[in-house]
């Protein structure tokens, strides 16, 4: 239980950071706290997903390293990792969750905007909480419910709340 109460803490922490790089870097740690949690309650599909966005992380950090086409190169890669965990450890329909979820996730922290990190925590939220309900562990779906709510509040406090005032204050000019 200590792991699943890292991972959210971590988690919930990324969503609520504004700047992308320090983001990514909390979020790898609950990438790390995940898997081992996913192991010990062998929810394998997530576990492996779990160590897959861990390195993922680590890329995406470093994106200035890259060129736009190796950028590029490297999220086609882990999005067919990503579907190859799910063929290998498919167990039934319920794999698709994490692998649906996962799937959003690499491609919005891909991005620069972290417009796209906060909502990839409300998709996280709703696929994973989904996959954990199957598992039938409840402190996990209390996470991603929590987490679905912190994506949602911090998406209308940065976002939409701001594009809100923006347009105010076009129409006030």
């Amino acid at each position: 239980m200590i792991f699943s109460i890292l991972a959210f803490v971590a988690l919930f922490v990324s969503i609520c950071i504004k700047d992308r790089k320090k983001s990514l870097y909390v979020q790898s740690l609950n990438c790390f706290f995940e898997a081992v949690y996913d192991f010990i309650i062998s929810a394998f599909t997530g576990a492996i997903l779990s160590i897959i966005n861990l390195i993922r992380t680590f890329m995406f950090i470093n994106k200035e390293k890259f060129s736009k086409f190796i950028y590029l190169i490297i999220l086609l890669f882990f999005e067919g990792i990503i579907i190859i965990n799910c063929y290998f450890s498919w167990a039934g329909w319920i794999s698709l969750l994490p692998t649906i979820g996962s799937m959003i996730r690499t491609y919005c922290l891909w991005q620069s905007d972290m417009k796209l990190v906060r909502i990839s925590g409300i998709t996280t939220g709703i696929f994973y909480g989904s996959y954990y309900i199957y598992y039938k562990s409840w402190f996990m779906v209390l996470g991603d419910l929590i987490l679905l709510l912190i994506g949602i509040y911090e998406v209308y406090k940065n976002d939409i709340r701001k594009e809100n005032k923006n347009i105010i204050s076009k129409l006030k000019e």
